[in-house]
């Protein structure tokens, strides 16, 4: 056999690969010798610096661990200060919150302003020595001294509260706070505050500790809705800060540790304390003397009295955060920072959903163990027209109509219920209302009783809860896991309809166990009456700038309405929830003449009640709990919530041309409740207004006072007939009323209903 490859050539290809494996062993052997020769002589060099004994632990040991953790330490420092730096990326920085908005009502009367007013501030030189001084003794007296972090002030703040035994003292200088007002939150987290002390450092490399001090100035709020001591000044005395004599620059001083505590409007002595701890630091810190504070100490400032003003501020709140983000959208070339900005708030729907909300929680809040609620009452295209966030804004500033997530309950069903209609099903398709688990979880009906057979219709009139379950079962179809699939079916419905809240998948999602605020659940529901498009919730309708230019309009800029699901879904479904108002759960919110649709829902425990309805011109959503989560007194969204919607509509709807809905029409005039046949006149035209009342149950400690109460009487009576004239036999009964005549066996049980049960139900 031929060889294809000869004998000479072999050879040539043996040799060259000994000859390369030997270079590559002398290489390895030459360069492991010569590592070790350059070790050797490396040792030899360093063993001339050799320190032995008691001089290697007294200065070599420490040196060498500081030198390891500090470089440690700057390479951390390193990593935390990229997320801190990151936030002054933007060129306009400095610009990034000297918003001044000037907000007027839908009709162009102003309500009020947020922001800071840069077109009338005062140059640092022109404040008043002393409330310079109280500002500086107050909050850093080593302004002027630090590099933007006292950690002097830091260690005495430190030991001051751990000797008071709570916070006391604030360790953050003034370059810290304006470091946090310019780029961070108010969030009480480790990583904003390791944020906030290197962008105090940034900031002392870029401005001077007198731009530091006049933006810290300008910009701290100071309670009230105003930002800024000129702005307070003006809010809390009538005048300019120029002229604010030294107990007013105290109390304004006072302002920057906590504004809404301290506000002299809210709580007039605590501002006067507060302003005498001032006067206290003042001496302390050396910049006056006790003669000199004296005079203010016996006369205190007088703030204005704005008790009686009513500004919607937590809709401000909201249309200012809406309009900072507007302005983001703006060119970057575009510098203008004070605006006149037209909202879709109406004052008289405002002021009736303020006043409902107070009325309802001042005559039956105790009653039912609720202290909160919110109210949004919007137009169909998102327009916001009403705004309650909270019982009081003085006490607390948290926006429970647009930062607060609370379970829906049973008010979440419609979004179920219009997933199935999308799927196939109609009113009246027929499910079976019978028990159902998924896994170890099966929900009940309130009652624990079951319908049998019942339509789409009938099932959300009478909110049962198995039946959405049933529902999202079979909206999965075939897959594997059919439960699940047809929840993200839900979901799916849900995100078009406009709720952002995060949704999480668990088994009792359809009948609302997922957490939504009140502003988007409010707009979502405005896709029904609006034939199927779903709007954006907005606040602003109108941007101009101060001297009139138009900037934006919604109609013209904003986001139009999406069709979110087909008109003729919407009819159906807005002909099936008309059923829940008419006679279902909600017949508390039926109003006259005006057509209504909606749903309550009532979460366990009755930690939340709501109503969510509409009209053809508005749609609203009403709220009651607690803010701790606490249960209330078997509060259902067919009592209070109900009512509430019932009240804001009818005063929403006065001057209104009523609009149907489609898939209902105009609505029909409410049944007239009958005349005592004594009544006359004008009396007789008067139709007495059904509320809502205290829980129709009694506790046991109201069943306890009834028995006695009626022993007491029984008592007197008999006292009574003894002492009657001897004609008399027969001893006079007591007269009792009907609260009064209950067997206390039957009083007894009364109070043992009133134990809430553990499912939930509309």
């Amino acid at each position: 056999m031929r060889q294809i490859v000869p004998p000479d050539l072999k050879q040539k290809i043996r040799n060259f690969f000994l000859d390369l494996d030997a270079r590559i062993d002398s290489t390895l052997f030459s360069s492991g010798k010569g590592l070790r020769e350059l070790y050797e002589r490396y040792s030899t060099f360093m063993d001339r610096f050799y320190v032995g004994r008691w001089k290697r632990w007294v200065f070599i040991e420490p040196f060498s661990e500081a030198a390891t953790l500090g470089l440690g330490g700057l390479i951390m420092m390193l990593a935390l200060a990229i997320p801190a730096f990151r936030e002054t990326a933007d060129d306009d920085w400095l610009k990034k919150s000297d918003l001044a908005v000037s907000f007027l009502d839908r009709y162009g009367n102003p309500i009020g302003s947020r922001g800071i007013k840069h077109n009338d501030s005062i140059p640092l030189e022109d404040f008043p020595d002393n409330l310079i001084k109280a500002t500086l003794a107050t909050e850093d007296r080593r302004f002027y001294d630090h590099f933007g972090i006292d950690f002097p002030g830091l260690a005495r703040a430190l030991v001051t509260n751990a000797q008071a035994g709570g916070v006391r003292q604030g360790g953050s200088s003034i370059t810290q706070q304006l470091a946090k007002n310019l780029f961070l939150n108010n969030e009480r987290t480790i990583e904003r505050k390791v944020k906030e002390a290197f962008l105090a450092i940034w900031l002392e490399t870029r401005l001077t500790k007198n731009e530091i001090l006049k933006l810290y100035l300008d910009r701290a709020y100071m309670g009230g809705g105003t930002f800024g001591v000129d702005g307070a000044a003006h809010f809390y005395f009538n005048k300019s800060a120029r002229d604010v004599n030294l107990a007013e620059s105290a109390m304004l001083a006072g302002l920057f540790k906590a504004p809404t505590k301290y506000a002299p409007h809210i709580n007039l002595p605590a501002a006067r304390a507060r302003a005498n701890v001032v006067l206290d630091n003042l001496v302390d810190a050396g910049f006056m003397t006790e003669g000199q504070v004296f005079g203010a100490r016996r006369n205190p400032a007088v703030a204005v009295d704005r008790r009686d003003e009513n500004s919607p501020n937590y809709y401000l709140d909201y249309a200012f955060d809406e309009m900072r983000k507007l302005v983001d959208t703006f060119p970057k070339s575009y510098t203008e920072r004070v605006f006149v900005v037209r909202t879709a708030i109406d004052m008289n729907v405002q002021r009736a959903a303020e006043d409902t909300v107070e009325n309802q929680l001042r005559q039956f809040g105790r009653d039912y163990h609720a202290t909160q609620a919110s109210v949004v009452v919007a137009d169909l295209d998102g327009g916001v027209r009403a705004m309650v966030g909270g019982r009081d804004y003085g006490a607390s500033q948290f926006n429970r109509a647009t930062d607060a997530y609370r379970q829906p309950g049973s008010s979440f069903k419609p979004y179920v219920y219009t997933t199935a209609l999308l799927n196939g099903y109609k009113p009246t398709s027929i499910v079976v209302d019978g028990p159902v688990c998924i896994g170890n979880w099966c929900p009940q009906n309130y009652g624990h009783s079951y319908s049998g057979s019942v339509t789409l219709t009938q099932a959300i009139t009478r909110s049962i809860n198995v039946v959405p379950v049933k529902l999202s079962i079979a909206l999965g179809g075939k897959s594997p896991n059919p439960a699940k699939a047809g929840r993200a079916k839900i979901t799916e419905v849900a995100r078009r309809f406009g709720l952002t809240a995060p949704l999480p998948d668990t088994p009792s999602m359809p009948i609302g166990s997922d957490e939504v605020t009140v502003l988007e659940h409010a707009v979502a529901y405005a896709t029904f009456p609006n034939k199927g498009k779903a709007p954006k919730p907005h606040a602003v309708l109108e941007v101009r700038t101060g001297a009139g230019d138009l900037v934006w309009r919604f109609d013209r800029d904003g986001k139009k309405p999406v069709q979110a699901i087909p008109a003729s879904v919407a009819a159906d479904m807005a002909e099936m929830m008309s059923h829940v108002v008419s006679e279902g759960t909600a017949r508390r919110a039926a109003l006259d003449g005006i057509p209504t649709a909606g749903k309550t829902g009532t979460t366990n425990a009755y930690r939340d009640a709501w109503f969510v309805g509409y009209t053809g011109n508005f749609t609203c959503a009403v709220w009651y709990g607690n803010d701790d989560y606490s249960p209330t007194n078997r509060m259902t969204g067919g009592s209070l919530p109900a009512q509430t919607w019932h009240d804001i509509m009818v005063v929403a709807h006065q001057g209104v041309e009523v609009k149907e809905i489609p898939g209902i029409g105009m609505g029909t005039k409410l049944p007239q409740p009958a005349q005592p046949a004594n009544v006359a006149g004008a009396g007789a035209a008067r139709v007495l207004e059904t509320k809502p009342g205290p829980p129709p149950v009694l506790t046991k400690r109201g069943a306890d006072i009834l028995v006695r109460v009626e022993r007491l009487l029984d008592e007197a009576g008999k006292a009574a007939g003894k002492t009657s004239s001897n004609d008399q036999k027969q001893p006079a009964k007591p007269v009792t009323s009907g609260a009064l005549a209950f067997p206390e066996n039957h009083v007894a049980a009364a109070g043992e209903q009133a134990a809430p049960p553990a499912q939930r139900k509309n």
